[in-house]
């Protein structure tokens, strides 16, 4: 049996059975004792979709309207390392960035790419695809337009993506957050993720929702949102 902590117990009383409205979920998740650094708040989706079919792959990307509260550390893989060093990419390069990655540097969070570097890049597809770090079209990591695609992540643009068993987190932000702030990134995610709903899915496409940080329960969010 798992021994939870007297925090977590604590947290566990503000954690009702019953779903809430997202300000109400949100307002329940701030009263929870916190932990001693502030923990990341995110969203998780119980969907009602089947996951052996790629056609109900679920994924996508939101632009939090106040930001995810994660220094996001980007890479780009392009020929003009200059252009994407001035736009704030921690680092750039194209063959030498490839061979550090090669050799098992994975210090960094998101990684974007230009067009013409995309042929180069797929020689470690196998490194950086197995941990979500692929660049990928249909999240704004593929672009020729670099600047624009850093701002982009690191003003708070946040991807998520289906598992195997049909659960997906979004991240929506820290808990030094306001509550305010909280609700309108949460609102702002859930839309994302409605508006993600494959075109071959029956009847009620998303199952559960709850809202929870790092080291707290979950906190059901009602259907209606």
């Amino acid at each position: 049996m798992v021994k939870r902590s007297k925090r977590y117990r604590k947290a566990l009383e503000g954690s009702t059975g019953e779903a809430k409205p997202i300000e109400e979920a949100v307002k329940a998740l701030s009263a929870m004792p916190k932990a001693k650094f502030d923990e990341t708040v995110e969203l998780s989706f119980r969907l009602n979709v089947d996951p052996k079919q790629s056609s109900q792959m679920v994924r996508g990307t939101v632009r939090l309207p106040n930001g995810s509260g994660k220094k996001v550390r980007v890479i780009v893989f392009t020929e003009n390392a200059d252009e994407a060093l001035k736009a704030g990419a921690d680092k750039a390069g194209l063959e030498d960035l490839i061979k550090e990655v090669e050799g098992g540097w994975l210090d960094f969070d998101v990684a974007i790419a230009t067009t013409a570097a995309m042929k180069d890049v797929r020689k470690i597809a196998r490194v950086l695809g197995p941990r979500g770090l692929m660049p990928n079209p249909k999240s704004g990591t593929v672009s020729d337009d670099i600047p624009s695609a850093i701002n982009e992540v690191k003003a708070g643009r946040v991807e998520y993506k289906m598992d195997k068993t049909a659960n997906m987190s979004v991240v929506v932000g820290k808990r030094s957050f306001s509550d305010d702030k909280l609700v309108e990134n949460a609102k702002a995610a859930i839309s994302s993720v409605m508006a993600a709903r494959p075109d071959g899915v029956k009847g009620k496409f998303v199952a559960s929702v709850t809202i929870s940080s790092t080291m707290s329960p979950g906190v059901k969010v009602a259907m209606s949102e």
